[in-house]
């Protein structure tokens, strides 16, 4: 299983709700960012993958247990891990946690996303390219 790629996330107020807290849903917001920096970092953007291969990726499945609350200009660290692969489907494992003065991390809320990697023109599944599929495995 490859390392967790880590992408750090500064909460505005924006992110916030009425009592000062992240609003649940941006902790999935999150999430996406850190899967789309992470296939960046491998060298496969969203955009490009769409153009050149015809895929798509699309959230199937979430599950978040949400365990501490962010606050306005905390400083989170997110992680995506790829944590199964099958032909035409990833399963990525997430964790946010409040970066602490201390260097340690506060878990704030973990996920687990089942995303089907589908055809741009059918929207049916379709394989995963396999050069896709090394990188993702390999973490390079």
């Amino acid at each position: 299983m490859p390392s967790p790629f880590q992408w750090p996330v500064r909460i505005y107020w924006e992110d916030t709700d009425a009592g000062g807290v992240v609003f649940y849903a941006n902790y999935l917001k999150y999430m996406e960012r850190a899967r789309t920096e992470w296939l960046r970092t491998l060298g496969h953007e969203q955009q490009r993958l769409r153009d050149e291969e015809g895929i798509l990726f699309v959230v199937r499945r979430v599950e978040v247990d949400y365990l501490r609350p962010a606050v306005l200009d905390d400083r989170v660290l997110v992680s995506a891990q790829l944590v199964e692969m099958k032909r035409a489907s990833l399963v990525i494992r997430h964790a946010l946690q409040r970066e602490t003065p201390e260097g340690e991390g506060e878990l704030l809320c973990r996920g687990v996303v089942r995303i089907a990697c589908l055809d741009a023109r059918r929207l049916a599944p379709r394989a995963i390219p396999k050069a896709l599929a090394r990188a993702m495995n390999s973490g390079e």
